[in-house]
């Protein structure tokens, strides 16, 4: 797709901001040096593949009072997934005693619930210890007092989980992604509306109160019309090894239930509990781990509603040889009508993207300036000259907590789409499943091609020169390397559904083979 005309104008301009190292400038090739910063409240490690976490170790939990609630007004949750997130989610429910009861806990590891109902006992407030369980459903069918379930899952079992509470009238606070494919996505869409429920998707940065003024400011046009929008998720992931010969399943994890409607594979990884990130049939990369907070940004800032036009990414897995599947460099065009989305991923050690000051970031470039997102607490705005603007105060009473704003939602029975309503969530969701799909659809190329994939697109090459120099600085032998092409998929946003060239192939993996009994039901 050829570049816009302002698109042009604004990459070729030598007046753009000055003190984000201009327009020309920010999109020049850097070279990597130091390793990114993490981004607070993401998702990982900043250096190396994280290890499985554990439940939150004994403290006395910070207490926060919703504002129009009283303390009696109290919602029954259930935690299902008690790992690494589903520790954070743990915190935050006990954070909130006043307002929530946790009443049960769920984790196919039974260790794992175990330390859950440890953790209420030795630092809860006197409430009773939740019910341990290690098969939803049957939580569901035997805890009738719970109210609202929170989802901390490896992604295969999101939107699966999140239709089993739904069908059971819970309230559901899903985490990143809210679905594992598109189909997924939508069909919790629809389960929401008919059934009325509230759900609420993980992209904490929803309830972010810096966010939302930098968001205002954008959408009353304090940098003019928005035309392009990049994300990056640049967060160092290690090898996770080679493994030729299948382990065997922790002990006391139920690995039928764990796979659920995944086939059981034979497991080909170290950290059972974490490096499923990187397979296909669990996880969606980092894209879909860390990325999706900030493909969310971009869909908000750029005010759509809707899934883009066109999608095409290039990438692969470089710098190491494992038993990973997806890639840990991803380069992903996306197109609307009036607008374009740009979106990065890389794995290996590198520096922030230009003009921004941590890997993981949101930049937005308008006609009249650009704002910076560093992280869900620090927005800056500045005009094409350099200088920063003041972006207007808006009002929040969200406290900064997504999960403050759920337990609102669960008592008024409104959720805005703005909030992480999960309509939401699926577009954000979805937008890195698109990436995904190009990518699986991809054909090795060598690196010499690499500047013809992507038309005239400027903006795009600019992205593609600093990758190459990002991996020569990694020491990965470009000339002896090949990289996954993936092709220009075109979307009908009406239907969510692929046409033209490739359409047969991608619309397969619009959705995926479930194993019974754990197939997504009809609405």
């Amino acid at each position: 797709m050829s570049s816009s005309p302002s698109r042009r104008i604004f990459i070729q301009s030598s007046a753009a901001l000055a003190a984000l190292t201009a327009s020309g400038q920010l999109f020049a090739q850097d070279k990597p040096g130091a390793p990114t910063n993490p981004a607070p409240g993401g998702t990982g490690a900043a250096t190396g593949t994280k290890k499985p976490a554990t439940p939150p170790v004994k403290r006395e939990p910070k207490k926060t009072k919703i504002e129009g609630l009283s303390p009696g007004e109290k919602v029954n949750i259930a935690v299902i997934g008690c790992g690494g997130r589903g520790g954070n989610h743990l915190s935050e429910w006990m954070g909130l005693s006043d307002h929530v009861n946790v009443v049960a806990v769920c984790d196919p590891d039974e260790a794992h619930a175990g330390k859950f109902v440890k953790t209420m006992e030795e630092e809860g407030d006197g409430a009773p210890a939740p019910q341990a369980f290690t098969d939803l459903r049957k939580m569901l069918e035997k805890v009738p007092e719970i109210q609202a379930v929170s989802i901390a899952t490896p992604n295969h079992w999101h939107t699966l989980a999140a239709i089993y509470a739904i069908q059971a009238g819970k309230d559901v606070y899903c985490e990143k992604p809210c679905s594992h494919t598109i189909v997924e996505g939508r069909r919790l869409v629809d389960f929401a509306r008919k059934h009325n429920k509230i759900v609420q998707h993980g992209t904490q940065s929803r309830s972010a109160k810096a966010m939302w003024q930098a968001i205002n400011f954008i959408h009353n046009g304090g940098i003019g019309k928005v035309f392009l929008a990049r994300g990056t998720c640049y967060k160092r992931r290690e090898s996770i090894g080679l493994v030729e010969t299948p382990l065997s399943p922790p002990k006391g994890l139920d690995y039928d239930i764990w796979c659920g409607p995944a086939s059981m594979d034979p497991i080909l990884r170290k950290q059972f509990h974490y490096d499923w990130h990187w397979f296909w049939h669990y996880g969606n990369g980092d894209i879909g781990n860390q990325g999706v907070h900030q493909m969310d940004i971009c869909l908000w800032g750029l005010n759509k509603r809707e899934l883009p036009k066109s999608v095409q990414t290039i990438g692969g897995r470089f710098g190491y040889k494992d038993s990973a599947e997806t890639p840990n460099t991803e380069l992903t065009v996306f197109n609307y009508d009036d607008c374009q989305a740009i979106f990065e991923v890389r794995g290996l050690q590198t520096k922030p993207p230009p003009g921004a000051k941590q890997g993981v970031a949101n930049l937005f470039y308008g006609t009249e300036g650009t704002v910076v997102v560093n992280d869900y607490g620090s927005c800056t705005a500045y005009a094409p000259d350099g200088t920063k603007m003041e972006m207007p105060k808006v009002e929040d009473d969200s406290n900064g907590s997504h999960f403050t704003t759920f337990v609102k939602a669960v008592h008024t029975r409104k959720l805005p789409f703005e909030r992480g309503e999960i309509e939401a969530g699926h577009y954000a969701a979805a937008m890195c499943h698109l990436a995904n799909i190009s990518y699986r659809l991809g054909k090795p190329a060598k690196f010499d091609g690499a500047s013809k994939a992507f038309g005239d697109d400027k903006a795009a090459y600019a992205t593609v020169m600093r990758t190459l120099e990002h991996l020569k600085e990694n020491k990965v032998p470009l000339d002896e390397t090949e990289y996954m092409l993936g092709p220009a998929l075109a979307f009908d946003t009406k239907t969510e559904k692929f046409t033209g060239d490739n359409a047969a192939a991608a619309n397969a993996l619009l959705t995926k083979q479930y194993r019974a009994p754990y197939v997504l039901p009809e609405v």
